[in-house]
């Protein structure tokens, strides 16, 4: 099975980077690592080329949950995704490979600190590196729905 992770966020910004720090994290984890940052659209043509089986998109997501706390997220909810905000829609984005992917998983994390800076809060790097845990060990389906 190939799996790939995207990160999407804006590394100067604060916890709003938190897509890009995980995908980081995930190289040499036997994922394909694709940072777009705030170009979604120009990381769509390595996906289309490397037609995952599985796809996860990390973002910041404003879910009203404490910092750090990583969700998955419907396609139709994608609008809390704050990455989604840079460009055109993250749905229509994410239709354009759908027929290259075989599934694609959404997670946001809940930023802290959204502000001009570099560096994630603590909250944020804590459940950031819970998601990287989750995720090298396969178990990327224990990541909990948005009401969890």
């Amino acid at each position: 099975m190939q799996r790939a992770i995207l990160g999407i966020g804006n590394p100067l910004r604060r916890d709003d980077g938190v897509g890009l720090w995980v995908a980081e994290r995930m190289r040499g984890t036997g994922w394909e690592v694709i940072a777009a940052g705030q170009s979604v659209e120009n990381a769509l043509g390595i996906v289309r080329r490397l037609a995952p089986d599985l796809l996860v998109v990390v973002d910041a997501a404003e879910m009203n949950l404490p910092p750090g706390s990583a969700r998955r997220l419907p396609l139709d909810q994608s609008e809390r995704m704050l990455g989604s905000t840079h460009a055109l829609p993250l749905p229509f984005l994410l239709s354009t490979v759908r027929d290259r992917v075989g599934e694609i998983v959404l997670v946001g994390i809940q930023p802290a600190d959204r502000s001009l800076g570099e560096g994630l809060t603590s909250e944020v790097c804590m459940g950031a590196d819970n998601l990287v845990a989750l995720l090298v060990e396969g178990r990327w389906k224990r990541i909990l729905p948005p009401q969890a």
